[in-house]
C-alpha cells in the first residue's frame, strides 16, 4: 500500500486522523495532514482507505 497526501486541498477537519491516527495526524502550525506512515502494514488497509473516503477534500490517494 502507498498513500499520498496533498496538502494544498487539505482542510484541516482532521477526519483522517480519527479513521487511522497511526499513519495521519495535524501539523500544529495549521491543522493540516501529515503523513507519518506512507506504507503502513496491510492490516491497516481498511482505516487508511476509510480516511480517503471521508477527506472531504479528497487529499489522500491510496495505491496497492
Amino acid at each position: 500500500m502507498n498513500i499520498v497526501v496533498d496538502q494544498g486541498k487539505c482542510v484541516g477537519a482532521g477526519q483522517c486522523v480519527l479513521a487511522a491516527d497511526d499513519v495521519f495526524d495535524q501539523r500544529d502550525d495549521d491543522g493540516l495532514v501529515d503523513l507519518l506512515d506512507a506504507s503502513p502494514p496491510a492490516e491497516r488497509l481498511a482505516d487508511v482507505r476509510h480516511a480517503a473516503a471521508v477527506c472531504p477534500a479528497s487529499a489522500i490517494a491510496v495505491s496497492e
